[in-house]
């Protein structure tokens, strides 16, 4: 924070015209520039990301859960479908000489049946998971940055005072007229 107010104090001592100029030494500007947002995203949205995750991590285990037991449901059914099978397949025997074809068509169409049932579960169960993942995904983006917009608002409204703002406007001001003294 001393760094910040340090860095808008020296504004106001910076001697006009001849000496101004633009760092255009990228390699030293965008470290400084990275670290600091990096550190302020860090420092401000690690106890929100870290619970929002686990949050997320708890609905989606939740939801994994969920679909398990509709898996296992679905199973069930699959079981009950295979014994409903063999008890069509006995019925087959006894009436196969008069009508083997129609219990045969039967017969597939109750697999078909079960199988698509099954696929839908399983459809369903990998497209809640990555709905949720990517609606997880959103809100931690979110929330990191408005933490961090937050974080840095806070910060540049406790370290600038009337009189610094003021006396950063009038350095602003004057390094204006300079530059267009310069430029004229």
């Amino acid at each position: 924070m001393k760094n910040v107010t340090d860095s808008f104090v020296s504004l106001g001592h910076w001697p006009f015209a001849g000496s101004f100029g633009f760092n255009t030494d990228i390699l030293a500007t965008n470290p400084i520039n990275l670290s600091v947002v990096i550190g302020v995203l860090i420092f401000f949205g690690k106890g929100v990301l870290s619970d929002l995750l686990d949050n997320r991590k708890q609905r989606i285990l939740n939801t994994i859960r969920n679909s398990e037991e509709l898996r296992r449901g679905a199973i069930e059914r699959l079981e009950r479908a295979r014994a409903r099978l063999r008890k069509v397949e006995m019925e087959a025997d006894q009436f196969r000489v008069n009508g083997y074809s129609e219990i045969e068509r039967e017969k597939w169409n109750l697999i078909n049946s079960t199988y698509k049932t099954l696929e839908q579960l399983e459809n369903y169960k990998n497209e809640t998971i990555q709905f949720e993942e990517q609606r997880a995904i959103n809100q931690v983006r979110q929330r990191v940055f408005q933490q961090a917009l937050q974080g840095a608002l806070g910060t540049l409204n406790s370290c600038l005072n009337n009189e610094l703002h003021l006396r950063t406007i009038s350095a602003n001001i004057g390094m204006l007229g300079a530059m267009k003294e310069i430029t004229d």
